[in-house]
């Protein structure tokens, strides 16, 4: 047992790692200059002498081997580095940014999550039948469909047309530290098109993990037993079968809720939405090289948490997978 988590925690320590080296490397891997990006316009005008104290000024000068060298050191100091667009602190831009994705994301989430459970055990239960059938083409069209047509679909009937939700943004900044319930009414209506587009996308995997292994679990024995004994069809759909299909859906929520931490970046741009899908979004165009690196690194760790907590909770959620 000790043998198999140091195999993984040596697995997990490499992986990091190479998430590191791919954080600092990709994002000056993309075409386009950042001294762009510093100087503006400007730039074409600077002398080659300005152009290279800007350069030093952010530490751009010196070779990649070098400036690897020192975020991996500004790293272990938990130093995140410094936003060349915004002039701030990258662990505080993503401190700003991130409780807005997780109430977005989680919400939309748990959401589809209950959905997919309810709709793929019902499927299940049907199967075979035009209900089965008709439900599994509808979720399948929604999760076919491309993101920013659903989102732009929502915003241009409820947002523009309908007018019944804000059109972007997550609050009214004239609310902040007035009316608390105003204030959170208002939240959760900017929040309600983002998580309708999320969920209309996000259901259908959970819907087909929950219907194949409602399927399987319709085969076994004991469920056999309780249909016998008389129990009423949902009792025994709900309470005897859906507990134990739901194993591979926990799998599926545990490693969905770490790419939670990265929002969606589509549904966050088209609503114009303060998480960290639109924080990546911006940095790219920005070329912002530090914010790059930091957004991806608080993804990628939050992924590789995610699949720790996945591998030491599923033995006890189901003991058949236990090492003896």
């Amino acid at each position: 047992m000790r043998g198999r988590i140091g195999s993984q925690l040596v697995q997990y320590l490499i992986l990091i790692f190479l998430t590191l080296a791919l954080n600092f490397f990709l994002p000056r891997a993309m075409p386009g200059n950042p001294l762009s990006r510093l100087a503006g316009e400007d730039v074409a005008l600077m002398s080659p002498e300005a152009r290279q104290e800007l350069l030093v000024r952010h530490g751009l000068d010196r070779p990649l081997a070098v400036q690897f060298g020192i975020f991996l050191r500004s790293l272990a100091q938990g130093d995140l580095g410094y936003s060349f667009q915004r002039n701030a602190s990258v662990a505080s831009i993503i401190a700003e940014r991130i409780p807005w994705t997780l109430l977005l994301t989680t919400t939309a989430l748990t959401l589809q999550t209950l959905i997919g459970v309810m709709l793929g055990g019902w499927a299940a239960w049907r199967r075979g039948g035009s209900a089965d059938y008709g439900t599994m083409a509808a979720v399948m069209l929604c999760r076919s469909m491309p993101s920013f047509w659903i989102a732009m679909i929502l915003l241009a009937i409820f947002g523009a047309e309908l007018r019944w939700f804000p059109m972007f943004g997550a609050f009214k900044p004239w609310l902040v530290g007035g009316d608390s319930l105003a204030a959170v009414v208002d939240v959760l209506r900017h929040l309600a098109l983002p998580v309708t587009s999320m969920v209309v996308l996000g259901t259908a995997e959970t819907f087909m993990t929950m219907r194949y292994s409602m399927l399987d679990v319709l085969g076994e024995d004991y469920v056999r037993t309780a249909r016998a004994k008389g129990l009423r069809e949902v009792v025994v759909l709900y309470k005897h079968a859906g507990r134990n299909a739901l194993l591979p859906v926990a799998t599926v929520f545990m490693l969905s809720l770490g790419f939670a931490v990265g929002g969606a970046t589509v549904i966050e741009t088209v609503f114009a939405y303060p998480g960290m899908g639109r924080l990546m979004y911006e940095a790219v165009l920005g070329r912002d090289y530090p914010l790059l690196q930091g957004t991806f690194l608080v993804i990628t760790l939050a992924v590789i948490a995610a699949n720790i907590v996945a591998d030491l909770l599923y033995p006890l959620v189901d003991p058949r997978v236990r090492s003896t």
